[in-house]
């Protein structure tokens, strides 16, 4: 789980994309224009592969504010992603992809 009080990459965000992975689930956190304006668009998707990789019917993704608030949102969105599929992360953990 991403504990809020030391997940602050809005300064990198803004400049880079920042991704990380928690017991078999990925996640991306990336800088994109939407509406005219910056957000920050957060996906998911199951391991192994990156992101690139991965079909898109097996990503879900979702767009925060870029603020520190957003960044708080796309942490409890990720948490809940990991927590309401637990069992579907750790089954893809381990599942050999060709």
């Amino acid at each position: 789980m991403l504990d809020k009080k030391t997940f602050h990459p809005l300064n990198y965000i803004k400049k880079e994309e920042y991704s990380g992975s928690m017991e078999g689930m990925r996640y991306m956190l990336k800088r994109v224009k939407s509406g005219g304006e910056d957000v920050i668009r957060v996906t998911v998707w199951p391991e192994p592969l990156n992101l690139l990789h991965t079909p898109d019917e097996l990503k879900e993704s979702v767009e925060v504010p870029l603020t520190a608030e957003g960044v708080d949102q796309a942490a409890d969105w990720i948490n809940g992603q990991y927590e309401s599929r637990r069992d579907y992360w750790l089954e893809n953990l381990h599942r050999p992809w060709t």
